[in-house]
């Protein structure tokens, strides 16, 4: 995922991620602790820097790389078309995870149905801003049937993995975002997946962790690990039977 053309991606020597210029600016530093304050102000701040992932150069000069998945876009519309995209598997799964009457457990279905609503707004607020900065990408198509067969304790074990996958997609991306507005709404979408995800682990019975990174209230210890875009569409092409969409025809 890290490597591709520079220029498709949007990418210079000079163009750096919002992450990056905020640890890079001392007034944003400073700005960033008066809001935070409190003792533990600096090592958020550290905490925050650090959960980006381990970095070949340092913070400050990483250059934007989106990657290499045409379908999606350059720069920072690739990335909301990539969210965009791991939103509409979240939507439509739970969608038909309801659909399917297969939760029984009343504390299951209502956590199912409140995430649910979540993930539709994520969608609607990614497809707003996927039309604002150009082209979104087209629905996939999606096969859960193999989940949905497994009956009720499946999908508890598969939601809690969807959403520890998502919540390692979005911070995988977060130091490649050049407009904070965009990282200012990524992180917190992230937010809400690890919640999700710590609900389901948490029902589901596990641990902190457990055997794989997608398993566990805290799956990866203290840091949060994340995942690269390739790596994440490993894991979600079992459910997209026609792989990766195309973007849509301008005016569509």
């Amino acid at each position: 995922m890290e490597t591709g053309d520079p220029a498709a991606a949007g990418t210079d020597s000079g163009d750096r991620g919002a992450l990056a210029r905020l640890v890079d600016d001392p007034s944003s530093r400073k700005q960033f602790l008066r809001m935070i304050g409190g003792a533990g102000a600096a090592g958020a701040f550290a905490t925050l820097a650090a959960a980006c992932g381990e970095q070949d150069t340092p913070i400050g000069i990483t250059q934007r790389d989106p990657g290499t998945v045409p379908a999606f876009g350059p720069g920072d519309v690739g990335i909301v078309n990539y969210a965009l995209t791991l939103e509409y598997l979240e939507q439509d799964f739970y969608e038909q995870v309801r659909k399917s009457g297969e939760v029984t457990k009343p504390a299951l279905k209502k956590l199912i149905d409140e995430v649910y609503k979540n993930e539709t707004e994520h969608v609607a607020a990614l497809e707003k801003t996927a039309e604002q900065m150009g082209r979104p990408v087209v629905r996939p198509k999606v096969n859960f049937d193999s989940v949905l067969e497994g009956g009720q304790p499946r999908i508890l074990s598969e939601s809690a993995k969807i959403e520890n996958l998502g919540a390692s997609a979005y911070l995988g991306q977060a130091p490649r975002v050049n407009d904070k507005m965009v990282l200012a709404a990524a992180l917190s979408i992230h937010t809400v997946e690890a919640r999700h995800a710590a609900a389901f682990n948490k029902m589901a019975g596990n641990g902190f962790s457990g055997k794989g990174t997608l398993i566990g209230t805290i799956p990866d210890g203290p840091f949060a690990k994340p995942k690269t875009m390739q790596e994440v569409l490993k894991e979600a092409k079992k459910f997209l039977p026609e792989g990766i969409p195309e973007l849509q025809s301008p005016g569509a």
